[in-house]
């Protein structure tokens, strides 16, 4: 596995002068900040040999090595999901690739369903934490120290401080946001109201289809991780209504606005705390 996340980084960055330390994957409806990325480079993942192709409509399907807000980043114009017929380690594999690029901050997002009484449509939520009910793991099958250990914790998935510059840059752009523990569970179906109703007393405040292996796996790598949901349809008793996937992309739309503007602001204050390690590791 080694070998081929070194063949595919080594054969992307051949492709692009750039060498981004910032990571976003982009969910379901929520491409659109593709058009704020000063793109350098565009590269469709059939075009990559190794890397699985989105199947999934509203999932743009290319790697985008590019600037935002004069920050070097590398994104995923959709992503793949375990219930395409992928494994977890092909799910997950453009995560590893992005590492092994250099990318060492992750930004992660999604279109969720939303279980907390407290929640709308349109909402953006902040990830604090997350319940695996995949019923799997991509750290499954013999582990590669070089990759990471064999038992990482998971006390801290999401980085506290992330989420805390997140919140902090939020309310200074007045952008209103709600912080929630996700619900990563394989699809395709959405949920009924008993799976809901279920969820919902485990502790989760949102629910979808992704997101979960990719953060387990970066914090395998030692990536740290900041997550969003845009909150596309309610699964709260009396306010349950029909969904399509149709209806989730034209929501995350609607939202992903406030997005977009909190992704752009926070990106300056990442680049400036990695060029501080940076320069603290060279004056040593």
């Amino acid at each position: 596995m080694l070998e081929i996340i070194n063949k595919i980084a080594a054969e992307l960055l051949n492709q692009t002068a750039l060498r981004p330390k910032i990571g976003i994957v982009l969910g379901s409806g929520l491409g659109g900040l593709t058009t704020e990325i000063n793109i350098e480079r565009e590269i469709k993942y059939a075009d990559i040999e190794g890397f699985p192709v989105s199947t999934v409509s509203g999932h743009g399907g290319s790697l985008i090595f590019g600037t935002l807000n004069n920050v070097e980043v590398v994104a995923m114009n959709g992503r793949f999901h375990y219930y395409e017929g992928y494994d977890m380690k092909q799910v997950t594999l453009p995560i590893r690739v992005m590492k092994q690029m250099g990318v060492q901050h992750l930004i992660l997002s999604n279109a969720a369903g939303g279980m907390n009484p407290d929640y709308n449509v349109g909402d953006l939520v902040l990830i604090t934490d997350h319940l695996n009910m995949f019923m799997t793991n991509p750290l499954i099958g013999k582990n590669d120290d070089r990759l990471g250990p064999r038992f990482p914790d998971m006390g801290e998935v999401y980085s506290k401080a992330l989420i805390n510059l997140a919140a902090k840059t939020a309310e200074g752009l007045g952008i209103s946001y709600k912080k929630g523990v996700y619900v990563g569970v394989s699809g395709p179906c959405y949920e009924t109201p008993a799976e809901y109703k279920m969820y919902r007393i485990l502790g989760g405040d949102c629910v979808g289809m992704s997101t979960v292996p990719e953060a387990i796996v970066a914090r395998h790598s030692n990536m740290n991780v900041l997550a969003f949901s845009i909150i596309t349809d309610l699964g709260i008793e009396g306010k349950t209504t029909y969904i399509t996937h149709e209806d989730v992309i034209a929501a995350a739309k609607k939202g992903e606005d406030k997005m977009t503007q909190l992704v752009k602001q926070i990106l300056p204050q990442i680049a400036e705390v990695l060029s501080t390690a940076e320069k603290t590791k060279t004056n040593r």
